[in-house]
């Protein structure tokens, strides 16, 4: 169903005071950092990639270096962590892409803007059918030109802003499918698709030349003609095309921010044939899928020469992150749900493999980001780069956007005496997706999940059914131990609830009755009720 209120629902009265201090309080980090004399308006780089789960690098980013971390190569990542500053507990907004990106645009949470599924026609939801459930209104056209977004306060700013690679911020035929009607002054190869119809140059990046056919398909990507039947590869491509905006720093003097999106790792997966001799023995398709691991860390490597050689490093920040958990569910070599382990399961699931993600941050020189790879255990997500960029770039938020703001900013996690407060590790983060996936597995079904320190709670929305795990001793959510601890359940089905009426968040609605289900502060409630007093 569409969501016909397309402006995003803010907070209630009793917290627009507290927000709008916050707004308050972004504005005085702002021209304050001014005044102190802190170098102004560093250049930014955003490398966004699609799909890429917590496992697909060979940065260790838990407690042991894994199998797959010996596997994949990404050097480059490797080299920018040694300079910047590892998220080990980083998560996406959530298991699918859409929502993840809008809301680093905007700051907010995906059930605030109603955007909790992907899109591509802005009259046509592309939820998979849930035998008991159906999924409430939301906005299927994502994105608009009335929407507040990071590049477009950034162009207000002073910043030349670029988009490259993956944009699907909105659906065909709105303002959103366009990245320059959302604050980027350039394009180039971003629309309203989120998955390219093919990775080769000599298919023209389009489906149906894939597939033998010909004819257009709303998978083509745009803008890349000049490619077209060369034999080259899409991520390869988008990187050139990084490397020359870049270098246009030396005939405009503002400060850039370039947000690369390569459309890799997502399907369709095929082969980028230059790195395929480094991953012989495998599995055929898992090795294509390494090689569109290396293809994309090749290409943050390509930016990060680029900084080096125009002397740009020190003024420039660069942030790595994905916008969901890896693909495990379909279209992967080898046991189905098993490609991010430890975590369990993957894209598209209420499991830390569908949302824990890489996120590296680096800002050597002016910026004063600690350049030494030290990690950072504390909970953040995506969207919190949103008022992260802006204070690290001086960048105010106008006053009616603060109230709903999602996030906070992580630089006092990057720099040591910034005056920013550091996000609490107990903070509750929240993951919301009242839709069915277009894949089975564990996890994949309508939910909200919610952490809060060690604990993280699942609320299935069919039954509804209730998982609590202990993050801190069962990192693959292998023992549920709601029944071994029900005043944790009820204070955290309390919290989510809050959370529930904070963001105006639309619950999953029951096929037989068309009500909406139970919510977690009456569920809890019930749980009260049926458990034995002491």
């Amino acid at each position: 169903m569409r969501r016909t209120d397309l402006q995003p629902r803010r907070r209630p009265g009793r917290h627009r005071v507290l927000s709008l201090l916050l707004g308050a309080a972004f504005l005085n980090i702002a021209f304050g950092s001014i005044e102190r004399g802190v170098p102004p308006q560093p250049n930014v780089v955003i490398v966004m990639v699609d799909d890429l789960g917590w496992q697909d690098v060979s940065l260790p980013l838990g407690p042991e270096t894994t199998e797959f971390n010996r596997r994949y190569r990404t050097p480059n990542l490797e080299r920018l962590a040694s300079r910047g500053v590892v998220f080990t507990d980083a998560y996406a907004a959530s298991p699918v892409c859409t929502p993840t990106r809008t809301s680093l645009m905007t700051g907010r949470h995906p059930a605030r803007s109603g955007i909790t599924y992907w899109t591509l026609h802005a009259d046509r939801d592309n939820s998979t059918r849930h035998p008991r459930l159906k999924n409430p209104p939301w906005r299927l056209e994502g994105l608009s030109a009335e929407d507040t977004t990071l590049p477009g306060l950034l162009q207000a700013s002073g910043y030349r802003t670029i988009h490259i690679g993956k944009a699907h911020f909105g659906a065909i035929g709105t303002s959103g499918a366009d990245p320059t009607n959302l604050g980027f002054e350039t394009n180039i190869a971003g629309h309203a698709a989120g998955g390219p119809g093919s990775f080769y140059g000599t298919h023209d990046f389009g489906a149906k030349k894939r597939q033998g056919k010909t004819g257009p398909s709303v998978w083509d990507v745009p803008g890349l003609e000049a490619y077209h039947g060369e034999d080259v590869f899409l991520t390869d491509v988008l990187a050139e095309e990084a490397v020359t905006e870049i270098r246009k720093k030396t005939a405009d003097d503002r400060p850039f921010f370039l947000h690369f999106a390569p459309y890799a790792v997502h399907a369709p997966i095929m082969a980028n044939p230059r790195h395929l001799d480094h991953y012989q023995g495998i599995d055929r398709r898992e090795a294509a899928y390494a090689t569109m691991i290396e293809s994309a860390d090749a290409a943050l490597g390509r930016i990060l020469d680029t900084l080096d050689e125009m002397n740009l490093t020190d003024d420039t920040i660069v942030i790595f992150a994905s916008d969901n958990g890896g693909l495990s569910a379909h279209a992967r070599g080898g046991e189905r749900h098993s490609h991010n382990a430890p975590l369990r399961s993957g894209k598209g699931s209420a499991y830390e493999g569908g949302v824990r993600v890489p996120m590296v941050i680096s800002g050597p020189g002016r910026n004063k980001i600690h350049a030494d790879g030290r990690r950072r255990a504390t909970p953040v997500t995506v969207t919190d780069l949103f008022p992260t960029v802006l204070e690290l770039t001086n960048t105010p938020v106008p006053t009616e956007h603060a109230p709903s703001i999602d996030a906070e900013s992580l630089v006092g996690l990057l720099r040591a005496g910034s005056g920013t407060p550091i996000p609490n590790k107990d903070r509750g983060l929240a993951w919301h997706m009242p839709h069915q996936w277009g894949a089975s597995g564990p996890g994949i079904e309508p939910f909200t999940s919610f952490r809060r320190g060690d604990w993280k709670l699942l609320y299935f929305h069919d039954g509804p059914r209730l998982e609590l795990y202990d993050l801190s001793a069962d990192l693959g959510e292998t023992t549920n131990l709601a029944e071994d601890h029900p005043e944790i359940v009820h204070d955290l089905l309390l919290a989510l609830d809050d959370w529930y009426v904070d963001t105006g968040a639309s619950i999953s609605i029951d096929l037989k009755t068309e009500a909406p289900i139970q919510r977690p502060g009456a569920f809890a409630k019930t749980l009260r009720a049926t458990t034995p007093e002491d």
